[in-house]
């Protein structure tokens, strides 16, 4: 398009008013947070953690995104039926699976190779969204290191050694829970 066009509308800057002009409205609504934090800090309520000396508390684990697991069924056996709908969800593409057929009559397929480069990953949540076993899920676990990049990128043993360490303080999620029909 040209600038002079006639389907462009221009629009005029509007002029400021004298609040608008002065910088002392903003300046006590910044001053306004700052005497909020500090009553809060004064009352007790920490705001910062000496990490790794404290462990921060997460509010809502449940819907907290950290490490990825790979859960079992009931008979131990990895829950995933390597459908792809998972990697093909990723937006980060950080999600390899290598399907074989299935020895169990109950499933089609297996994954052979589940493999996630946790470095790659944006942690969105769309692989468990996607999951239509529920096999994947994102942890609480939020203290994810490694020296090498090899040690970020976890194979189905580590993602279900992950669901072994985490399954009785995070049940999963499509588990019934007590006192529920489902």
């Amino acid at each position: 398009m040209r600038p002079d066009d006639p389907k462009i509308r221009w629009v005029d800057e509007p002029k400021l008013g004298i609040t608008g002009r002065m910088y002392l409205p903003m300046f006590a609504q910044g001053l306004t947070t700052t005497f909020k934090h500090l009553k809060r800090s004064l009352a007790g309520d920490v705001l910062t953690v000496s990490y790794p000396d404290q462990e921060p508390r997460i509010d809502a684990p449940l819907i907290y995104r950290g490490v990825h697991r790979l859960n079992r069924d009931e008979q131990g056996r990895v829950k995933c039926v390597a459908c792809f709908l998972c990697a093909t969800a990723c937006p980060a593409h950080c999600i390899d699976i290598v399907g074989v057929e299935s020895p169990w009559p109950d499933r089609e397929k297996y994954p052979q190779s589940f493999t996630i480069d946790e470095l790659r990953c944006i942690y969105c949540g769309m692989c468990e969204e996607a999951c239509p076993v529920d096999a994947i899920e994102l942890t609480s676990l939020y203290n994810l290191t490694g020296r090498s990049r090899e040690e970020m990128i976890f194979d189905k043993e580590k993602l279900l050694s992950v669901f072994d360490a985490t399954k009785d303080t995070e049940p999963m999620r499509s588990a019934p829970t007590e006192g529920t029909n489902a």
